[in-house]
């Protein structure tokens, strides 16, 4: 496959006039505002990429007067670090998108649900919300953001698990149905976006839904800010457009030796270098919350998947038997592999496992260990073994 430069783009970051774009949301009014949403093809960017229209068109159609818009900002997984930034730089552009939202769907409140190790943002983003309120105030929203601080339980980016935080419960998923847009924060219709998911919707309420389709692809429209670690020159955050090759942005950001790139954190799949070339970054291919990390030559995958493994083990809330039990033996049985203790044809045994965690776990966490687990253990199985 001929490979092409990566496009970069500058949209989440660059200083808009947040009045200019709010009063045109105000103007378009909610069916205005979903119908662009819709009409963009923008999918969430938290990773599990549902359609956000869709999203908002659900939440608006209930009859409940009470509803409520919700920023995940709890950003836990591991190799991700652009919301920080984002919320850092563009705050008055996260408060954009939520009152976007509120006028869409017919909310009120909202919260932004803030990762606890990034309790050090809190003033200022504080004081931004302050002034952000009286501009809404004066383009005539009825709506109020409040923030609320998490724990560092990974379990908490789950929206369900962030609802049940955010009430003052334990943070642990609940079954669905029903899903949020029907009954999520307090048992009402609740819209919950991460937090470039909503910058995306101020860019599209800005430039227009034909603009922004004419980025990426068909199925994966628009740009995404990766969160870019490892074995790399130039580490960092990037805009870039969705649809590119794995072989692409290894030869933008590699070191020249990549042998592997985990694509979506520890919840993500590893893509061996014998499928860059064929592999997409997007949700027509492999999709990604934003973390996109190298790996060299040099490192053990046996290493990198036992530090995933013994993350999941530690982060399960516990509450189902797959993810509960079904982590702990993950990890113990690749473990028994190395020793020599087992053969190497129990990792097959594992895979099942892995395979039955997927289909029979309560929530996403559970649901997606089997994607590193399989992907590396299919394509660097020698390095378990010996």
């Amino acid at each position: 496959m001929e490979t092409r430069k990566i496009t970069k783009v500058d949209l989440i970051f660059e200083h808009i006039d947040p009045r200019e774009v709010l009063v045109k949301a105000y103007k378009l009014g909610s069916e205005g505002i979903i119908q662009e949403m819709l009409d963009s093809g923008v999918k969430g960017r938290g990773g599990a990429g549902f359609p956000t229209g869709m999203k908002w068109k659900f939440c608006a159609a209930e009859p409940e007067p009470e509803k409520y818009i919700v920023c995940n900002a709890d950003e836990g997984e591991p190799g991700t670090f652009k919301d920080r930034e984002i919320l850092d730089r563009v705050s008055y552009k996260v408060f954009g998108g939520m009152a976007i939202a509120a006028r869409a769907v017919g909310a009120r409140r909202g919260y932004v649900y803030l990762r606890g190790e990034y309790k050090f943002l809190m003033p200022q983003l504080l004081m931004e919300l302050d002034g952000f309120h009286k501009m809404i105030d004066e383009i005539g929203y009825d709506f109020r953001i409040e923030f609320k601080l998490g724990s560092g339980a990974y379990i908490c980016g789950e929206e369900s698990a962030l609802f049940e935080s955010i009430e003052g419960k334990r943070g642990e998923p609940r079954n669905k149905p029903p899903y949020p847009t029907k009954c999520g924060l307090f048992g009402k219709p609740t819209v919950v976006n991460n937090v470039e998911t909503l910058v995306n919707a101020v860019i599209i309420i800005k430039y227009g839904s034909e603009k922004y389709r004419s980025m990426g692809t068909q199925f994966s429209t628009g740009a995404k800010v990766f969160s870019v670690s490892g074995d790399t020159p130039t580490p960092g955050i990037y805009e870039l457009e969705l649809g590119m090759t794995c072989l692409e942005f290894v030869k933008e950001f590699g070191d020249g030796d990549a042998k592997a790139v985990q694509v979506g954190g520890a919840a993500g799949f590893c893509v061996p270098r014998k499928a860059f070339a064929k592999t997409i970054i997007g949700f027509e291919g492999v999709p990604t919350g934003g973390s996109m990390k190298l790996f060299n030559s040099s490192r053990s995958m046996y290493n990198v998947l036992h530090n995933y493994l013994d993350f999941f083990a530690e982060e399960s809330c516990g509450q189902c038997t797959p993810c509960r039990i079904g982590t702990q033996q993950l990890l113990r049985g690749v473990e028994a592999v190395k020793r020599g203790e087992m053969k190497s044809a129990y990792l097959n045994e594992l895979v099942k496992l892995a395979e039955t965690m997927k289909i029979s776990s309560k929530c996403g966490l559970g649901q997606s260990v089997g994607n590193a687990f399989n992907s590396i253990v299919e394509n660097f199985r020698e390095e378990i073994i010996y």
